[in-house]
């Protein structure tokens, strides 16, 4: 290699690095971004998260927008097309894997929002106008797009050097059969896992024996068919340094967003409930904190979102694609239906309970908390004397 293209390599790899330090920064304060306008959000709504200032709403929604596309111009607008250009000729000399075709996608895609940005830019609405502010939102979605899958195009112009050779021949064979003689008496303790460029599943673990801990990794997981160990280890660091570099994970719904979550459904909490029953008086105000917890639809009560959220964490255990995760989800799924059941019969008892019609006994009287106090200028009463003094006396 030429001094001129040793040169020209590093000039390459300094406008990677600068772009990669880009989509970071834009990440980071899109994030930071989020986070302030719910706080602000918060301050709208009441105790069940209805809206009850959508002035106030309307304008922390809008300086949102506005600042997230100051933001994008600050660290992106003029950087795009190479960030996308240089993660697509990057895909190109990548081995082919079962992810590269969704890349394609979310590159073109985000190519797109680019293009939706940059015409806006180009011809901005009058500043402080109800015209800019429908600008601005109709950019948000492209600008949040930005902030949830530009890392995947910054993750194909990062420079990982090439691992080391792994494990081959009798050395694999021997880890391989001493993992597998661990893992049988539970001392192979799994750290991490993660996918490779090519698709390929890399797991770490801690593989104890004799009180003795070393670290391997390896090509799938002991829960996986054809699993074998590539690589061993004397600590984590070692080892992330020799392994394939990991590629930013996926997603378990393609349309999820952590910058576009959907606006928050009213709802009541279960201490609240609780709560409720406690200060009842009437079956009829008990059998409605039941009903409000096994409530369906769109305010659904809190039972109902439990459902909701056993039947999605099986969704996503089924995701990870490995024998465990695919027992796991069958144990979810089942507590979902036995949950549903148990929702529908609570729901039925509330009802009975209702028909009632029935009252608390007066006996059961309240026990005042507050107690007067004495007056400043009165003496305070004598206490009683002790057992002790009173036997003696006796």
């Amino acid at each position: 290699m030429t001094f001129e293209s040793s040169l020209d390599a590093a000039h390459r790899l300094s406008v990677k690095s600068d772009l990669v330090r880009r989509v970071g920064d834009y990440r980071s304060r899109m994030l930071t971004l989020v986070q302030q306008t719910e706080t602000a959000l918060d301050t709208t709504r009441d105790r069940y998260g209805r809206n009850v200032h959508a002035d106030l709403a309307a304008a922390a929604v809008a300086r949102r927008n506005k600042t997230a596309l100051e933001t994008y111009t600050t660290y992106l607008a003029s950087h795009t097309e190479e960030l996308l250009a240089a993660a697509e000729r990057a895909l190109d000399v990548r081995p082919a894997a079962r992810h590269t075709t969704g890349w394609r996608s979310v590159l073109h895609g985000l190519g797109t929002s680019a293009s939706e940005i940059r015409r806006a830019l180009d011809r901005p609405a009058a500043p402080g106008t109800t015209a800019e502010h429908t600008q601005h939102a109709a950019l948000w979605p492209h600008l949040a797009a930005w902030a949830d899958h530009a890392l995947i195009a910054s993750s194909l112009l990062e420079h990982h050097p090439s691992p080391q050779a792994p494990l081959t021949g009798d050395d694999q064979r021997q880890w391989t059969e001493a993992a597998a003689a661990a893992r049988r008496r539970g001392d192979l303790d799994l750290i991490e896992s993660w996918y490779a460029a090519d698709g390929r599943l890399i797991s770490l673990a801690h593989l104890i024996e004799d009180d003795d801990s070393t670290v391997i990794a390896l090509e799938g997981t002991p829960d996986t068919t054809g699993w074998r160990v590539i690589g061993q280890f004397a600590h984590e660091y070692e080892a992330g340094r020799a392994l394939p570099a990991p590629v930013p994970p996926g997603v378990l719904r393609a349309d999820a967003s952590r910058f576009t979550r959907p606006e928050p459904v009213p709802e009541v909490s279960l201490q609240e409930l609780v709560q409720d029953v406690v200060e009842a008086q009437s079956a009829g105000d008990a059998s409605n904190a039941l009903l409000t917890a096994t409530q369906r639809g769109y305010a659904a009560g809190p039972v109902i979102r439990l459902q909701e959220l056993l039947g999605t964490t099986a969704q996503f255990a089924g995701a990870l694609e490995a024998p465990d995760g695919q027992q796991i989800a069958v144990r979810l799924a089942a507590l979902s239906r036995q949950l549903e059941f148990l929702a529908t019969e609570v729901h039925d008892a509330a009802e009975d309970l209702g028909a009632t019609v029935a009252v608390l006994p007066p006996h059961r009287t309240p026990r005042p908390r507050a107690r007067p106090r004495p007056a400043v200028d009165t003496t305070p009463p004598t206490p009683p004397p002790r057992a002790a003094t009173a036997a003696h006396l006796r």
